[in-house]
């Protein structure tokens, strides 16, 4: 027995059982916020950009599985075709569809929203998921800067198309995944398409604020409609979007390359996408408009959010760069 006792106090033990367990607090510690409340989503209809992989695909598994009819707006349409058929397998909810949506293309937003209206006429939450991060400057299909035009400027333009369905359907939501990277952000109200200058970093952040800002303008303008918009922080989680992150500004070490180092800090998706449920379908946020959140909860957004010119001068140009119809 009492060999048995000194085995287990041996520091080749108790080490690397300290370490396994200060991991495994650490890990769960690190997950964040959970949205545990069981609801009936029943009837309501769902839009959920990015919805093949990651945190989209976790939400749109999660509102199939209670009871909601998804729509999962995908580029890719094989991966989004095996997400569809897995989602429905799980959840036995056959009210889960695949439309076609490159948010890098003015016309396919609109080819979508057409494509959309043409099945449905009612629109209960509009999740705008999906996001990209490019290293190197590119372009969109009409021009614009990739991160800024796929992650702000498609959405803007799919939002206010579907802003007459998500009215007529109050009460509704939209929801932004935007990022903590907001917080370092700036609008170059002198290079908005960073023609002049790009860093990916930069880029990012600024679409990044972006989502907030348009978030924080677009429920201003809806006040009374019965229409709520919010914006989140997911967290860092373990999704592709890491795949290309650069450490350094001048690195060319990949974030992919060093994950394992920081496995331990990550989110996974399935908890990266509770705080997207939450915004979406909490009962205690029907009313809560204009906010930011994250770990599910309220989370003040960075001061430089709040400054309302270039609000307002983000939200012109992004009527003018999307053609989008001044319908508020």
């Amino acid at each position: 027995m009492c060999i048995f006792i000194d085995c287990l106090l041996s520091p080749f033990i108790i080490w690397p059982t300290a370490i396994a367990f200060a991991g495994y607090i650490i890990r769960q510690y690190m997950q964040g916020g959970q949205f545990t409340k069981e609801t009936d989503e029943t009837g309501k209809v769902v839009i959920i950009t990015g919805a093949n992989a990651g945190i989209g695909k976790e939400t749109a598994l999660e509102l199939a599985r209670r009871g909601a009819t998804v729509y999962m707006a995908c580029r890719d349409k094989q991966r989004a075709e095996e997400a569809r058929k897995q989602i429905i397998r799980e959840t036995n909810n056959q009210n889960v569809f695949f439309l076609q949506l490159d948010l890098s293309s003015l016309a396919s937003v609109r080819k979508f929203v057409a494509d959309f209206k043409a099945e449905q006429n009612q629109l209960h939450i509009l999740i705008n998921n999906a996001g990209v991060y490019s290293v190197t400057r590119r372009l969109t299909q009409d021009g614009f800067e990739l991160q800024l035009g796929v992650n702000h400027m498609g959405h803007f333009l799919l939002t206010i198309l579907l802003l007459d369905l998500l009215r007529k359907s109050a009460p509704s939501r939209i929801v932004n995944v935007s990022s903590l990277a907001h917080t370092v952000g700036k609008i170059h109200v002198d290079d908005l398409n960073l023609e002049k200058s790009y860093d990916d970093r930069e880029s990012y952040n600024q679409s990044k604020l972006a989502n907030v800002m348009f978030t924080r303008e677009l429920a201003k303008r809806l006040a009374g409609t019965g229409v709520t918009v919010n914006a989140l922080h997911p967290g860092v989680v373990d999704t592709d979007i890491l795949t290309n992150y650069n450490i350094g500004k001048d690195s060319v070490l990949s974030f992919k390359t060093i994950k394992p180092l920081f496995w331990l800090f990550l989110k996974t998706p399935k908890n990266g996408a509770q705080t997207t449920i939450y915004a979406a379908i909490d009962p205690d946020l029907d009313d809560v408009t204009g906010q930011y959140f994250s770990d599910c909860k309220p989370k003040n957004v960075a001061k430089v959010a709040l400054d309302e010119k270039v609000a307002q001068f983000l939200w012109q140009e992004s009527e003018k760069w999307t053609g989008a119809p001044k319908v508020i």
